[in-house]
Order: C-alpha cells, then sequence, then structure tokens
C-alpha cells in the first residue's frame, strides 16, 4: 500500500450532507487517517474565516480556501493570490449592466453587491455565511474569490477577461444553480496543491483528493488517489480516478476504505 501522507477534502457536497451535518463515518476516517500520520486539508471555495465551526469539528487545521487563492498549513501562510483589480473593475461593470449580484471574499470579509436582493440572501442562509457587508473600493486589491448569482447558463461568457485565464463553476447545491464560482486556471485548488506539497516535502502520488463539482477538477487530476462523489456534477467523474458513494451514503469513508486507510 501507498504512505499515503495528505488528504485533502472538498466541503459542500463532500463532508456536509445537505442539511448542513457531517456524517460520523465522515469524522471517523478523518480520525483514522490522521492516526495514520496523514495531514488532513480542507480545500474548499468557501472562505476561510467561514469554516471554524467545521474545522473544529473534524479537529482540522490545515486549509485552502477560496478554490485555491490562499492555503494555510500550521500557521503559516503558504499561499496568497488575490484577483488582480482590473479584474474586479471589470466583473463590477459587467454585473451592474446586467443586474446580476456578486459576493467578493477577502481573507476576512464576505463583500456583497447587494444587501436586500433575494438572491444575495438565500445564498448567505445556506451557506450561513457570518461576516458580511456592502463591497467598497477599499477592498478592491484584497480580493481572493468571487462568486456570481443571480446569472443565466449563457451569461458567464459575459465575464471573459484578456488579463486572466479563467472559467466558471456552477455551485451544485440544489436552489442555487444560478451561482457561479469564478476559477483562475493558474489559482486553483489543484495548483494550491502543488505548492503545499512541496512545502511539506509530500510526492503527488502520497496525496488523495475528495471533490462533486468543477471547482475540483485540477485538485481531483493532481493527486495520486481522487475521488468524485456520486453526487458530484457529471462533468467531475471524468477527472477522478475513482468514484465513491455520495456524500449521504458515508463517500469519504468507503473510498478511503478502498484505499485500506479504514477499517
Amino acid at each position: 500500500m501507498t504512505n499515503y501522507k495528505a488528504l485533502f477534502l472538498d466541503i459542500d457536497g463532500t463532508i456536509l450532507r445537505r442539511d448542513h451535518t457531517i456524517e460520523d463515518t465522515t469524522k471517523l476516517a478523518v480520525k483514522q487517517a490522521q492516526g495514520k500520520g496523514i495531514e488532513v486539508f480542507l480545500a474548499t471555495g468557501r472562505p476561510l474565516h467561514e469554516v471554524d465551526d467545521i474545522a473544529d469539528e473534524l479537529g482540522v487545521d490545515s486549509f485552502i480556501g477560496y478554490n485555491g487563492a490562499y492555503a494555510i498549513y500550521d500557521g503559516k501562510t503558504i499561499v496568497d493570490e488575490p484577483i488582480s483589480g482590473s479584474v474586479i473593475d471589470q466583473f463590477l461593470d459587467v454585473a451592474k449592466q446586467n443586474e446580476h449580484e456578486m459576493i467578493l471574499y477577502t481573507n476576512e470579509l464576505n463583500l456583497v453587491t447587494s444587501e436586500s436582493k433575494q438572491v444575495v440572501k438565500d445564498f448567505i442562509d445556506y451557506f450561513d455565511l457570518k461576516h458580511h457587508q456592502a463591497y467598497k473600493a477599499i477592498y478592491r486589491d484584497q480580493i481572493l474569490g468571487i462568486t456570481l448569482m443571480d446569472v443565466r447558463p449563457d451569461e458567464p461568457a459575459l465575464y471573459d477577461v484578456k488579463q486572466e485565464d479563467i472559467y466558471f463553476s456552477q455551485v451544485n447545491v440544489a436552489g442555487l444553480e444560478h451561482c457561479y464560482d469564478m476559477i483562475r486556471e493558474n489559482v486553483n485548488k489543484g495548483q494550491a496543491i502543488q505548492k503545499v506539497l512541496k512545502e511539506l516535502d509530500i510526492p503527488a502520488e502520497a496525496a488523495i483528493a475528495f471533490g462533486d463539482g468543477m471547482n475540483d477538477k485540477q485538485m481531483l487530476q493532481y493527486v495520486g488517489e481522487s475521488f468524485a462523489m456520486a453526487n458530484a456534477t457529471p462533468e467531475v467523474f471524468q477527472y477522478a480516478k475513482h468514484r465513491t458513494t455520495s456524500v449521504e451514503e458515508s463517500g469519504i469513508y468507503n473510498g478511503l476504505k478502498q484505499l485500506g486507510i479504514v477499517n
């Protein structure tokens, strides 16, 4: 059996079930993995200031957040890649012209383009975002991630920018399909994992990842063993080496059991 050293877990749809709870088998799997010396990371599109409760419940203190724009290991910042201010300006302009809304994430805040629109309130309620306020230009150069809201399937193309090679990952949550995370091709979960593993001197083949959305694509491609949850967006399956059961059916536990890590 490979001597696995690192485990990267997406949160929504991978760790968290639809009711925002974590299965006991997931907690057990994480504990057993840690007991075998495996460093466990939460690897999420969420802002890191919003994952404390989840991290505490799982006993995890290493993170990749904002879809790979920021990473922390042992209290040390490994990755810190804000979005270009000119891209922020363009996104704000396009959103205003098309009556879209956005949440722009800094390392400490969730900045919204509207505090009154129902689509924004629904997103905040579902993800239980606590630290949110109206966007102001003083934060322009601190933005680590963006979620577009109230966007039709053909409209993400409006945000094509010359300065960045980007794509959009539809939020894999029923009722929030109109929301899209902006992903940078050169700043993503896979790139962050590459930098983290280099810092820890761990080869890619000794790393494992679980995910369910297109924002997990590069992460699933980069590590030695990768699992797409059964509830994943269908396009994700081609990027993972394995398919496991759903987040509601012990997906993480069953995947790690295939590798002989849990029993």
